[in-house]
Parts: structure tokens; C-alpha cells; sequence
């Protein structure tokens, strides 16, 4: 299958440029080869696009060049068609099948036995029984190391097509939260909200999230993780959603607290110390700059606001192209956090307040990209504290 039939999202020359940059991370480590178990490494490396990574899969760069696919007869066409790989191999489903041993005799044919090899151990697809199983067929024919972050930082500063994505999914996501303004009100169930805002981004060309978008009102608008079980939203009321916009697996995220009817102003206030730590969290996103300062910023704001006991202890992380369970990548926004921000890397920086003992929640959220000069707010919505 050519190149110009396959479902691949960028050019042969920036995907080359990518295997050029890994390849290059490989040697300064001194590193023989990367084993991948994360999917979001093999989609930004060849465009491979799959969930098939729910069972054993791996894909294995060598600091020559020379890459290989490990999966299923599943994602055989799936991988000639979304990826620029050319080697791939099958492990078959049966009784006592153990791929783990056939990627070790993968890497013996590649000749690396003896070497040190990088392992994506931090992998949603490399379960503790899969590495467990993975270690135990490799023995001690390899030296392992663990490289989980080696792909993650060069991904975590963005090309200019990866950008113009990026773009693209902050207009979807503010496309979702326009669609839940015109429905929200009281009396309206909180599953009519959802589908129009999924329904706004389908309509966009954009795709599913990474993980399920957040939805809660009444007692729900204090949880910051989605949870089964809708709600219709009552006269008054308050209805916090998370919510991202999607776009060839980019990401740009939002958050937001609305309030339905009647307006409490220890919500108002809620909301003015949100929003001025959100300004405050964005403009501390400067190059050369640790992040773990835009966290103390938010904190700063928020402690000296009087709601030091209602914030979180993170405000944010990388945003980028992720797989499910979770849209979240690394780094993350919280104390003490070392990685220095650089032209190229974007962020979702979220304001959350939930006062348990008052009932009362206000959330504020935006992803912004990072400049020469500072961070560039992506979504083009209003800050202002919304009324239903």
C-alpha cells in the first residue's frame, strides 16, 4: 500500500524528522533500541493509529533506524493503512499464546541481545502481568532501562502542523462549551447537554476524547471526574463540565462552572479569585521558566483570596496527542516541578474550588500554547462566569 493511499496526518519528512530525533535521544542515552508500549509514541512516530494496544503490542525503534510492529491480526490493515510502517509482524491468538516471547525473539533477530535497550514502562498498555511476562522472556539477555520519557519530551514540544492541530481542537472545544450554553437551564436533563457538545465536535471533523468528558451539577458540580448516572438541573443550580476539543488525537481542553438561576456570591466570588489565578498560572508559562512557578502562582492567588482550602494540589498539564484512558500527558502543573517551559508546548491550566462544607464549586480552564514571549490563551471564549 503507497504512502498515498494510506490515512496518515503528516508528512513523510516531519515523521522522518521525528524517528531522526528519537534516534538521536537513543544515542546520547546510550541506548541500542526503544521498545514502545505506549501508543502515543508509535501514532507521533509512523501515524499508527489504533486502540489496539488493549492486548500485547509493541513497536521497536533501533538507534540504526531499522523499525518494527509487534500486534495482532486485528490491526494488520490498520497499521498498512494509518502508518508508515513497513515491518509488521503478528502474534496469533490462541490458547498459550505468548507474544512476549516472540517480541524477545524479535530482538534477538535484530541483534541486540547484550545490549541496553529503553522500555516504555509507563504504558497503559504494559499491564504489571504483561512486563512481568515481558522480563521474564527477555532474562537476562538485555539490559533494560526504563525510557518512558524519552519519547514524551520530544513530544512535548510541538511541531508547527502539530500546532495548527492543536488550533484546530481549541475552536471544536469551544464550538462543545457554546453548544452547552444554549442548552443549559433548569429543567434540562444533563445527557441533552453532552450529546450536543460531542455532537459539535463530531461536526467539526473532530474525534473522541481520551477520556470521558466531566459533567456534574447539584452535589456532582464539586467532582472533577466523570461518573455514571445523569441528572436533570434544578431552578437553582450549579453544572460544572470539563470538556475537550479533539482533532487528529490533539487535544485543547476547557473547564468551566456554570450557575443556573439564582447567583450566590460566595460563587462570585469563587469565580473572581479563578479567574485572576488563571490569568496569573497563564503568564507565569514563560520559556526557560520551571512550570512548577505557574502552579505557585495559582496557589498564591487563590491562598491570599481566602480559598487556599479549597483548591487542588496541581492546576494543570501538557496537553498533546493522547490515547484512552486519559487526554492528560507530562508534564504536569504542581509544585516543585522542574521541566522549564519551551516555545512549542501547550498547556491546560485549570482554576478548580470545591468548598465541601459550603456546597459551592467554580472551575475556570483554557489551553494555551507557549511562545518566544509567553503563553497565548487558544480558546477564544469569555472568561466571564457563566449564567444559565
Amino acid at each position: 500500500m503507497g504512502m498515498s493511499q494510506r490515512h496518515v496526518h503528516f508528512t513523510p519528512a516531519e515523521l522522518q524528522a521525528r524517528v531522526t530525533a528519537t534516534i538521536d535521544a537513543l544515542e546520547r542515552d546510550g541506548l541500542s533500541a526503544l521498545v514502545m508500549f505506549r501508543q502515543e509514541s508509535m501514532y507521533w512516530l509512523t501515524g499508527y493509529d489504533t486502540f489496539g494496544y488493549v492486548h500485547f503490542q509493541a513497536m521497536v525503534l533501533t538507534a540504526d533506524g531499522r523499525l518494527v510492529l509487534l500486534t495482532r491480526s486485528a490491526d494488520r490493515l490498520q497499521a498498512a493503512f494509518t502508518s508508515t510502517v513497513e515491518d509488521v509482524r503478528i502474534w496469533r491468538d490462541r490458547e498459550g499464546a505468548m507474544p512476549e516471547a516472540e517480541l524477545a525473539d524479535i530482538l534477538r533477530e535484530l541483534g541486540l541481545s547484550g545490549q541496553r535497550l529503553g522500555i516504555e514502562y509507563e504504558a497503559w498498555g504494559l499491564t504489571a502481568a504483561k512486563g512481568k511476562r515481558f522480563e521474564a522472556a527477555l532474562g537476562d539477555a538485555f539490559a533494560l532501562e526504563d525510557a518512558s520519557l524519552l519519547v514524551s519530551r520530544l513530544r512535548a514540544v510541538k511541531s508547527a502542523a502539530e500546532i495548527a492541530y492543536v488550533r484546530r481542537a481549541a475552536e471544536l472545544a469551544d464550538a462543545a462549551l457554546a453548544a452547552a450554553q444554549a442548552r443549559a437551564a433548569a429543567g434540562v436533563f444533563e445527557g441533552d447537554i453532552l450529546a450536543d457538545m460531542h455532537g459539535a465536535i463530531a461536526r467539526g471533523g473532530g474525534d473522541d476524547p481520551a477520556n470521558e468528558f466531566i459533567i456534574g451539577s447539584g452535589p456532582g458540580a464539586l467532582m472533577c471526574r466523570y461518573y455514571t448516572g445523569r441528572r436533570t438541573l434544578a431552578d437553582d443550580d450549579l453544572l460544572t463540565l470539563e470538556h475537550a476539543g479533539v482533532y487528529r488525537h490533539y487535544h485543547a481542553a476547557m473547564m468551566r462552572t456554570f450557575v443556573v438561576g439564582r447567583l450566590d456570591p460566595r460563587v462570585s466570588a469563587m469565580h473572581a479569585a479563578a479567574h485572576d489565578a488563571l490569568l496569573a498560572t497563564e503568564e507565569a508559562l514563560r520559556p526557560g521558566r520551571p512550570i512548577g512557578e505557574a502552579f505557585d502562582a495559582h496557589a498564591r492567588v487563590l491562598d491570599a483570596a481566602g480559598f487556599g482550602h479549597a483548591r487542588l494540589n496541581a492546576c494543570g498539564y501538557c496537553l498533546g496527542t493522547t490515547f484512552a484512558p486519559s487526554w492528560m500527558d507530562w508534564p504536569m502543573l504542581y509544585e516543585g516541578q522542574s521541566y522549564e517551559a519551551r516555545p512549542g508546548n501547550v498547556f491546560f491550566a485549570h482554576m478548580i474550588l470545591f468548598d465541601e462544607a459550603a456546597g459551592l464549586a467554580m472551575t475556570l480552564g483554557r489551553t494555551s500554547l507557549v511562545g518566544e514571549r509567553g503563553a497565548e490563551p487558544l480558546s477564544a471564549a469569555s472568561l466571564a462566569l457563566v449564567r444559565a
